[in-house]
């Protein structure tokens, strides 16, 4: 059977999105899937916005470690990007650690980078020249998301079969089966060409076991 191509859009620091690669991992052993991940910014989606205190300290932090992987993904592809986000994401969500320079280059070092390329994209983590480049990158991913779903979007993005969502957001990651009958049904959902919206409120502390 052919696999189906799916493509995720993730902010490395988003929770919500992490949450959701570890689903579609979940569903990639049960269901003929082809997963691309690719990094969208928080940062750039909430440019200029007026934010409570503590959403916008997160949001100038996250502009780092976004920076980092739109290095990896424009000059080492899909591949590495997503060696580079599942190490991220071990330390940062799953590990908690929040010393952005350690995990950072980690993270590197367990995708595959040798220390002086690594020492290279760390660099352009500032705000400084090297970084110019990649915030090119990341507003011309947020552009083509924003094409997709709308100006009502976040992280993550799922994108497969023609059709685009802003999620699906989980607190716990759906696991078994379960994982891929909801990836399903996401598929049915998307094939709706009216079907907009399906929300309800957050009852469970968000977890990554």
């Amino acid at each position: 059977m052919e696999a189906t191509p799916v493509i995720l859009y993730v902010d490395p620091v988003c929770p919500f999105a992490w949450i959701t690669s570890r689903w579609l991992a979940e569903v990639e052993a049960r269901r003929p899937l082809r997963v691309e991940c690719r990094v969208m910014s928080l940062s750039v989606l909430n440019e200029g916005r007026e934010l409570e205190p503590w959403y916008r300290e997160f949001n100038d932090r996250a502009w780092g470690p976004a920076r980092v992987a739109a290095a990896v993904q424009q000059d080492h592809g899909a591949e590495a990007f997503r060696r580079f986000y599942e190490a991220f994401g071990r330390h940062h969500h799953v590990g908690g650690d929040r010393d952005q320079p350690r995990v950072l280059a980690a993270a590197l070092a367990e995708a595959g980078f040798a220390a002086g390329l690594a020492a290279e994209l760390l660099r352009t983590s500032g705000a400084g020249e090297g970084s110019a480049a990649v915030d090119d990158v990341l507003r011309a991913t947020h552009d083509e998301v924003r094409a997709l779903v709308g100006e009502e979007l976040g992280t993550p993005v799922l994108a497969v079969d023609g059709a685009a969502f802003f999620g699906p957001v989980a607190t716990g990651i759906v696991r078994g089966e379960e994982a891929a009958e909801l990836f399903d049904a996401v598929r049915v959902l998307g094939r709706c060409p009216d079907f907009t919206e399906l929300k309800r409120g957050r009852t469970r502390a968000l977890s990554f076991a």
